[in-house]
């Protein structure tokens, strides 16, 4: 073996295609390793599928030439020994964007539109949630095979597109092909056309289903080989699977059957990138963490520079842990570059023999590793605080036995110390991590959301306390075993305020999922719900909230906090601006007067300018029929926010209610939960969850920063769908909510001065009105327990003239220039999500 490695080392450094030089520029850690260029690509390069030089492409030759993947043999060795005796080509890779430029690609014409009007400068509005192109394939095209679409989609926001494909029988809309297309820049998406010969007519693209949006598409279409097709998905497959090239190219070669080839495989592995949620985590490492690694150097460097370098106490409670995983555990903190750590561990009796002498070993090794064997099992409980007796840190971490951190978990917890001098507790994103040492399910979390961890621990991992909080508190505390952090937390919640709780939005935690693991399945414990529950009772008792129930919620592990109505009912006064649409109108008022629970109410219908008879009459029959129902004139152009401060004025109740006249009930106790929220004294409005009359989410709660300015979470996700992590079933804060269905109690409407009516009379005031409500210090808040159906924009129209858009771009520059900060960075939101989608998917730019 060691002579063959000789001969091949010594071809390869004889080859003017090794480049030594070159090799070790192009990998730094070469140097750090101490082989030379050519030992380091021989004993690993190689393996790694890097490539020896600027003349030859390993990935490209084994792409070209599978029996070289299938072997093993190095690429390089390969095509010297046997490749340029059989003529083979040594291949430099181009790239995509060279491949995809040398292609022949036909532009496509479009023939006709649907609810798609001309709106000047080449662009077309929609005007229907049903708005598409029909494009005609050239006579050349109209085949089978397989085929790249190129498409330049101009529009405000990427989109989420479809594609149909028009036969001899017309468009079948069960064929459709996803795809997520950038706006202004060109994009591929690969299609497989298996119908018979000369049968594509018509391409079909729907760009969106929103009415109003500025757009316009250009497509061209370019047919490949079978050939082309493979290298085109073996060239991108890196954006969106988990693995490398060498391990996607070595998987398929073993799924590969007779009925299912190489490039059957891989089309299907591409075909599922397309549905909803589904990312390379593998891409957002690379993009996030691989890429913006610090050095050695520079960590120590930062360090040096940090005024506080607090010793950090991890605190691991053991017991009967796979001996790997606890290996794999303890030396994760090991690893650690923040070098002043102590790692406690109390092991809870463990019968297992291989427990006590795996963690005596340690501690013999690393005496920064301390241990204390429990001689009775107390449960996790009493082990942590077992553990915690022995903590000398300023900080104490919390880690599971067979969990792991990442390698610069606790230098970025203590920068974030240094930042935040007045933090008492810090928590990270995690991820979960498999058998196999495979990450996945990352949560990229809010910030601290006070009511989110009412409805479900989402702070969990990594978790950092300042020790004397801790102690305070008398450490962990027996009988809420399952829910111990959680518990944890909350007892905290009682001696701390808000702004000292800090999240590092850095993946600093991984969770190992093996049966019987809440990692895998919240569900595998079902008695953490039960401590849960018992968790969040005694801490509302605690606050002095004893009336305040608590019950598990429509998710593993989730709660439903409902808060006591006081024993006098306060009005609400509901302000529901029209003019005619009596189409609309009367289903919204019906169906509050017929639907709704909670009846201290008053609806005071603002009419800005009906004339339509039967809008009249029925303004007249129904003040006569509900004593409750008033109708005010309001003879002034439109503009949102003046006829919603005129309702306030109007108005005689403790709570003002803002309401659409396209709002439709669907639950009776609708009013009663956004009543119970809204009398909270640090609850300012309170949203509601509204559907499209399709039954999928329409308004979520608003996330500031989506598109530019603001969007609506999860939007046309299915009604019953449980949302990011369980967030559409979570009562949460946000920065903003709707005003077609919000709550709001007049006293802090009037403190923060109404709605804007002079800045933004149709747009975006709702948005505004809820940041000022948030500046002024009170927590906005979405609760899914109020559900209503809302037909956006049916009543008001669509940005569909020069003047409107004129108006509209006026008051997106307005929020951008007054709410800047809170655009940029949304504390209710990740950094790591979208903020071109309103569907929680994570960016990987």
């Amino acid at each position: 073996m060691q002579r063959l490695f000789k001969e091949q080392a010594a071809l390869i450094a004889a080859s003017d295609l090794f480049d030594a030089n070159w090799y070790q520029h192009a990998y730094p850690d070469v140097e750090a390793s101490g082989l030379t260029p050519l030992e380091h690509y021989c004993q690993f390069g190689s393996a790694l599928g890097r490539d020896p030089g600027p003349a030859f492409s390993s990935s490209a030759y084994k792409f070209l030439y599978p029996d070289v993947a299938v072997s093993g043999v190095d690429p390089l060795y390969h095509y010297l020994t046997v490749g340029e005796g059989e003529n083979r080509e040594k291949l430099v890779d181009k790239g995509l964007l060279w491949f995809e430029q040398s292609l022949p690609f036909f532009p496509l014409s479009v023939v006709t539109t649907n609810q798609l009007e001309p709106s000047g400068n080449g662009l077309f509005v929609t005007t229907g949630n049903d708005p598409h192109f029909i494009f005609d394939v050239p006579a050349e095209l109209q085949q089978e095979g397989w085929f790249l679409l190129k498409t330049a989609l101009k529009m405000p926001l990427p989109s989420r597109v479809k594609w149909y494909f028009s036969t001899n029988n017309g468009f079948n809309e069960q064929e459709v092909f996803l795809d997520l297309v950038r706006a202004g820049s060109w994009h591929c998406r690969l299609i497989k056309i298996e119908q018979a010969q000369d049968s594509i007519k018509q391409f079909r693209l729907d760009p969106t289903e929103q009415e109003g949006v500025l757009l316009n598409a250009e497509v061209a279409l370019c047919k490949l080989t079978p050939s082309q097709a493979l290298h085109w998905l073996q060239s991108i497959q890196v954006s969106y699977s988990e693995q490398s090239t060498q391990e996607w190219l070595e998987k398929l070669y073993t799924q590969q059957t007779e009925n299912e080839p190489l490039l059957a495989l891989a089309y299907q592995a591409y075909q599922s990138s397309f549905l909803l949620g589904s990312f390379s985590y593998h891409a957002w490492q690379i993009a996030f963490e691989r890429r913006v690694r610090l050095s050695d150097t520079l960590i120590s460097e930062q360090l040096t520079e940090m005024t506080n370098t607090p010793l950090i106490s991890i605190i691991m409670p053991t017991y009967c842990p796979p001996k790997a995983f606890l290996i794999k555990a303890i030396e994760s903190v090991i690893a650690q570059r923040y070098p002043f750590w102590e790692l406690c561990i109390a092991d809870d009796a463990s019968p297992e023999d291989y427990v006590k002498e795996t963690l005596l070993h340690y501690a013999s090794v690393d005496k920064r590793i301390k241990v204390v064997i429990r001689e009775k099992n107390g449960h996790i409980s009493a082990a942590s605080n077992s553990a915690l007796a022995i903590a000398d840190g300023a900080y104490i971490a919390l880690m599971d036995h067979d969990d792991e951190l990442a390698e610069d978990a606790l230098f970025y917890m203590v920068q974030a110390i240094n930042k935040h001098p007045e933090a008492q507790v810090l928590f990270s994103d995690e991820d979960k991590i498999d058998q196999h040492g495979k990450r996945f399910d990352p949560h990229f979390k809010p910030d601290w959301n006070r009511d989110l961890f009412f409805s479900q621990n989402y702070v969990s991992h990594l978790g950092v306390y300042k020790a004397s909080l801790l102690r305070k508190i008398n450490g962990f505390r027996l009988g809420v075993e399952g829910s111990q952090d959680q518990d944890l937390l909350l007892r905290c919640l009682l001696h701390i305020t808000d702004d000292q709780i800090i999240h590092v939005p850095k993946v600093l935690y991984h969770w190992r999922a093996l049966e019987g693991s809440t990692a895998l399945a919240a569900s595998e414990k079902s008695y953490t719900s039960d401590a849960g529950i018992k968790a969040l009772v005694d801490y509302f008792n605690l606050a002095g909230l004893p009336k305040v129930e608590v019950t598990s919620a429509f998710v593993s592990n989730t709660y439903r906090v409902t808060y006591p109505l006081p024993d006098t009912l306060p009005l609400v006064s509901m302000l529901i601006p029209t003019r005619d649409k009596i189409e609309l109108l009367r289903p919204c008022v019906e169906s509050i007067l017929a639907k709704t629970h909670y009846q201290h109410f008053e609806i005071l219908i603002l009419d800005n300018g009906s004339i339509e008879p039967e809008t009249l009459t029925y303004f007249k029959t129904v003040q006569l029929r509900d004593e409750r129902v008033k109708v005010i004139t309001y003879n002034h152009p439109f503009n949102y926010s003046a006829i919603n401060n005129f309702g306030a004025k109007h108005a005689k109740g403790e709570i003002l209610a803002l309401i659409n006249n396209d709002i439709e009930v669907i639950n009776p106790e609708w009013l009663d939960e956004m009543v119970r929220q809204v009398l909270r004294p640090d609850i300012g409005c309170v949203g509601a969850k509204l559907y499209f009359d399709d039954d999928t989410i329409q308004h979520a709660g608003v996330v500031v920063g989506l598109g530019g300015v603001a969007g609506h979470s999860h939007k046309h996700f299915p009604r019953q769908h449980p949302g990011y992590f369980g967030r559409l079933k979570c009562v949460q804060n946000y920065l903003a909510v709707t005003a077609a269905c919000l709550l709001v109690r007049k006293s802090v409407y009037e403190q923060v001065g109404g709605l804007n009516e002079a800045d933004l009379k149709v747009a975006f005031n709702d948005v505004d009105f809820c940041l000022k409500v948030y500046k002024a210090g009170y927590r906005n808040l979405w609760t899914p327990y109020a559900e209503l159906y809302h037909y956006e924009s049916k009543s008001r129209g669509v940005e569909d003239t020069p003047e409107k858009q004129a108006r509209f771009q006026v008051e997106v520059n307005y929020i951008r220039d007054n709410w800047l900060d809170l655009i940029e960075h949304d504390p209710c939101y990740s950094i790591y999500l979208t903020r071109s989608f309103e569907d929680f998917s994570v960016k990987l730019n």
